[in-house]
């Protein structure tokens, strides 16, 4: 999603960022809303009410939007607010993650992790368990990495601002796959693994190429020096 995408959709939303500041709601207690929502939408996740989840996870969105509007028209940004943002950012995140793992392992109907058991039919891919729990926590340790690579990369003083799947994204698509229900939830969480992989691959290669050094240093050829001429063999 491109900044000026971003943008847009905050400015949808800015009159009742501004309803919110002017009545004293405060962008920490957004922040904290919002991950109360983050663990309602994984709870429901968890029991398999997926499209309860998504309006609820709408909710997570919508606070994800307003707190930081909020926080400029207060005149309340602090480097705390940003730190816990981002904090509690990672941790609702991961609770969607993991409350979708659990729901695909507890209606597992066995066998390993691509194929059932012969008893079931050996189908590859599993599509109602084990498979997709761990496919569900890849995305999670990817899209933690995802964040830790931006953060570590400006830690160094580099910009790291890139990538396709970010976690509005990740939350739109997760948002998307449960309006569409269970039976399509397995193809977002592909799609969302791989583009978070992408993700990743694209800001360990832009923070590579801002440190290569514009040209590395050549070798220099070992000049061959003057001709001693012949030795004479000591008598």
């Amino acid at each position: 999603m491109t900044e000026t995408w971003k943008s847009r959709g905050r400015s949808w939303f800015l009159p009742l960022a501004r309803w919110l500041a002017a009545r004293g709601v405060t962008p920490d207690a957004l922040t904290v809303a919002g991950l109360a929502f983050s663990l309602l939408a994984a709870l429901l996740f968890a029991r398999g009410d997926f499209l309860s989840a998504a309006f609820v996870l709408a909710l997570t969105g919508l606070c994800d939007m307003l707190d930081g509007d909020v926080a400029r028209l207060r005149g309340a940004a602090t480097p705390f607010g940003a730190f816990l943002d981002s904090t509690l950012d990672r941790a609702g995140e991961g609770a969607l993650f993991a409350g979708l793992a659990f729901y695909y392992f507890t209606r597992a109907e066995g066998g390993v992790v691509w194929f059932r058991n012969n008893e079931v039919g050996g189908r590859f891919g599993d599509p109602d368990g084990h498979t997709l729990a761990v496919l569900a926590l890849s995305t999670l340790i990817l899209s933690f990495l995802v964040s830790y690579t931006r953060a570590r990369a400006e830690g160094l003083g580099l910009d790291c601002k890139v990538g396709i799947m970010e976690r509005p994204e990740r939350i739109l698509g997760l948002l998307a796959g449960a309006l569409l229900g269970a039976r399509f939830m397995p193809g977002v969480l592909g799609l969302l693994f791989l583009l978070t992989l992408v993700t990743v691959l694209q800001r360990v290669y832009h923070v590579r190429r801002l440190t290569r050094p514009l040209s590395a240093p050549h070798p220099r050829p070992i000049e061959p020096g003057p001709d001693p001429g012949p030795r004479s063999e000591p008598g």
